[in-house]
């Protein structure tokens, strides 16, 4: 709304508001406001949410709704009552207002040292400028927040100047509000916004909240006491101003972030006598956009005295899962990552029903959504979303598809983040940067870890990419795992005939050895054909065996040989050490994580070209001979195992070779 439409309409709003009498202004005021509540869904929606943050735990959903339309009411006959209060006498106002805690302000002006007052926006608050109840016996002040429209800014400051009320704009630093308080004056400050970056990050109604601690610092650097200070609606064009006690502050010897938790924890006190006249529709628990994680927040995290962490109400995050196996294990990074990266975090996994059982082993991984394989358009897994029971308060995206934001959007989630991908920029609320394209190949995971890198998680971590510890092998003949299928395409299977020749060799060379099959359900056929291959010399289980079951086999296997599938990512993810070959991908970029595997690669021209078919003589697989292979194997095989623990550090130390 350009500035001067906006500044002629306030002043029409006040004139027509300074016309009526206090009670009918308000009484219409409420009037506007309830019809305001049917109209206005955005706002609508942010109160509600607001609400059930704060009284979810304690209230029906029905009395939420009843809080959220009386709130629209009473905000809005507040608000254009206090367009009056500066039209009329003190007399008249101080008629309309009665006092609780009074006493307080005569103590504290006793020491000598000023009065903060920490204000809430809460009632009609324009009546403290406007009354000697603020300030009795000293001068009035206040710290404020230029308004963005300078016509409306210098008409306000106009209205609060000419009481006697003394504005320090909060761009100017500290100088003047401490001078201000040494000269023993009380100075009001605003203290239940969110305060951005650079606030404290401490529990608010028990959810984290960031928050201004300008009234702390003032106290630590004058000796002021803070005073928490709220006015109630009693009835129409009515109020009471409560000034609360002294807060624990600079005097009990409380640090900066102490006081400010201490001082959100009496707000809450006094919202909670009048929840109908505070400020709902501010985004006080504002997700931020992008660090909603809070690891790399220079002020931190600080807690009440007596408050323990799994006190506090969780800060819930949908992530959609990528939709194949060997691109989810590559994610877990990611979701480690994201699952430190705030202690109250809680991590939902929104999942094809087919990798449910995938992501239930991850234990960072607090619940699992599973999508039905029926019934799973985009409008149906929006309402899955809702009626999940959790209000999520932001969405990770591993897909690049427009379908993925969508089903966020269409489950409520304030707080979107993925790539750019298909057409869904309008969708995301935080597009993550990609990779610039010049430089080294990077492995596939670092494409995951850069979301959460973008979003505020600390990266120094080490064991982000470390596998499950592996649990100890069962006693008796070593099994060799083996996935001679690739769900992708032909190109990246190497041929049957020399799967089938090199596992012969390894069986003549390591006869203890058993040999088990794994592949996917629609790689049947291959799994029979390599065991026909084998003279059904194996255990064929392809196409045999659920995620879960497929999970127990690998934790079986001393080691597998695969091609670059899904199965080579979930035995890494596991701490079952693979020989992988590949062709037509790179291993840079797609390779087993952690340590202890080996790659077998033929760099030849044409690779890795990534295509589901060779259009020419398949050479990249064709030169790798079952010898090369077999050769790699078997010393592997006959090495003696280590216990579990022992094999773990080993594996830190071997390292991934490449021949």
């Amino acid at each position: 709304m350009p500035p001067h439409f906006a500044y002629a309409l306030y002043r029409t709003v006040e004139t027509l508001a300074r016309l009526l009498p206090a009670g009918l202004c308000w009484r219409a005021g409420y009037a506007l406001g309830t019809a305001g509540y049917y109209a206005v869904g955005k706002y609508r929606k942010l109160a509600r949410r607001n609400l059930t943050i704060a009284f979810g735990e304690e209230e029906s959903a029905a009395n939420l709704r009843a809080a959220t339309r009386q709130h629209f009411g009473v905000l809005t006959a507040n608000l254009l009552t206090s367009l009056k209060i500066p039209f009329l006498r003190e007399d008249a106002v101080q008629a309309r207002l009665e006092t609780e805690g009074g006493h307080h302000i005569t103590d504290a002006l006793a020491q000598g040292k000023g009065v903060i007052y920490a204000l809430c926006h809460m009632g009609n608050w324009e009546v403290l400028s406007q009354t000697g109840f603020f300030s009795p016996n000293a001068k009035p002040g206040a710290m404020f927040q230029p308004l963005e429209n300078p016509l409306l800014n210098a008409h306000v400051r106009r209205g609060r100047e000419c009481v006697g009320c003394r504005l320090f704009d909060r761009n100017d630093g500290f100088t003047g509000p401490a001078k201000w308080l040494r000269e023993n004056n009380v100075l009001g400050i605003l203290a239940d916004q969110h305060a951005g970056d650079g606030g404290v990050w401490t529990p608010f109604f028990k959810r984290l909240a960031s928050t201004t601690n300008l009234p702390a610092l003032l106290s630590r650097r004058t000796g002021a006491p803070i005073l928490p200070v709220s006015v109630i609606t009693t009835g129409p064009a009515r109020w009471k101003l409560v000034i609360g006690a002294p807060l624990p502050g600079a005097a009990e010897g409380l640090d900066v972030s102490a006081a400010t938790a201490a001082m959100n924890l009496a707000l809450e006190g006094v919202i909670r006598q009048s929840p109908a006249d505070w400020f709902w529709v501010h985004n006080r628990w504002k997700t931020p956009n992008p660090d909603f994680l809070l690891a790399r927040y220079r002020r931190g995290i600080t807690l009440p005295e007596g408050m323990e962490m799994k006190d506090v109400k969780r800060f819930h995050v949908l992530i959609r899962s990528p939709n194949w196996l060997g691109d989810a294990c590559m994610a877990v990074p990611m979701v480690r990552a994201i699952r430190r990266g705030r202690p109250e975090v809680e991590v939902t996994i929104l999942t094809p029903e087919k990798l449910a059982g995938f992501w239930k082993r991850v234990p960072e991984v607090d619940h699992v959504l599973p999508v039905p394989s029926k019934n799973r358009g985009v409008f149906a897994v929006g309402r899955l979303i809702r009626e999940s029971g959790r209000a999520f308060d932001a969405a990770v995206l591993c897909p690049n598809s427009l379908r993925s934001a969508a089903e966020a959007w269409l489950g409520d989630i304030p707080r979107i983040a993925g790539y750019r991908g298909h057409h869904r920029r309008k969708l995301l609320d935080c597009v993550i940067p990609p990779k610039k394209r010049s430089g080294p190949v990077e492995h596939h995971v670092r494409h995951y870890l850069r979301i959460a890198w973008r979003l505020g998680a600390d990266m120094t971590d080490p064991t982000l990419t470390d596998p499950l510890p592996r649990e100890e092998l069962p006693k008796g003949r070593p099994r060799l795992g083996i996935c001679a299928g690739a769900e992708y395409g032909p190109a990246k299977r190497w041929p049957l005939d020399r799967f089938a020749e090199a596992i012969k060799q390894i069986q003549a060379a390591v006869p203890s050895c058993d040999i088990v099959l794994f592949g996917a359900p629609g790689e049947t056929a291959m799994g029979e054909e390599l065991a026909a291959l084998l003279d059904g010399k194996c255990e064929n289980l392809v196409g045999r065996t659920s995620l879960d079951e497929l999970v127990t086999e690998l934790r079986r296997c001393r080691y597998l040989l695969t091609n670059d599938t899904g199965t080579m990512h979930l035995a890494a993810f596991l701490g079952t050490p693979v020989v992988a070959i590949f062709g037509s991908t790179e291993p840079d970029w797609t390779g087993p994580l952690g340590e202890g595997h080996t790659v077998i690669r033929r760099h030849v021209e044409c690779s890795p070209c990534f295509l589901r078919e060779c259009p020419l003589d398949f050479r990249c697989m064709k030169e790798i001979t079952p010898e090369w292979v077999a050769g790699s194997v078997i010393p592997l095989m006959e090495a003696r195992p280590e216990p579990a623990a022992a094999a773990s550090a080993a594996s830190k130390k071997t390292g991934r070779s490449k021949n």
